[in-house]
């Protein structure tokens, strides 16, 4: 599978190491260099310096020929708007953002992104530990 990341904090790093090690071609892209930092030094991936949202970093990425895009940077609103850039520019048939706020993460949903929101599912874990 070929998977294009954007964000490189440590849910981007961890799952980026996770599909490396499985196999994956991965390439990871971050405004901050320094973020690499994170992945490990046998990373066979590409990590490239960029702001996601850019088509031009998406097209040097291979977004056009990714299996799958997934945005975990900080943002929501650039998550988002990474996810829908893939899914309708580059036609990827996979993309998912994370989205923190529950309410915004429903609507994204409903409008047809394929969204997680760790806000609810720690929320949700957390419920489920303290009711045990």
């Amino acid at each position: 599978m070929n998977v294009v990341i954007m964000g490189c904090g440590r849910v981007g790093a961890q799952l980026a190491m996770l599909l490396d090690a499985e196999g994956h071609k991965v390439t990871i892209l971050d405004v901050d260099s320094y973020s690499f930092r994170r992945l490990p030094t046998n990373f066979g991936g590409a990590a490239l310096v960029g702001d996601g949202t850019d088509e031009d970093l998406l097209r040097q990425a291979g977004t056009g020929e990714a299996d799958a895009f997934v945005a975990v940077s900080p943002g929501d609103n650039r998550n988002v708007m990474a996810a829908q850039i893939a899914k309708h520019i580059f036609n990827v048939p996979r993309g998912v953002c994370r989205i923190y706020d529950p309410l915004r993460e429903e609507l994204y949903h409903i409008l047809g992104l394929e969204t997680i929101s760790p806000t609810k599912m720690g929320a949700q874990l957390l419920m489920d530990a303290i009711l045990e």
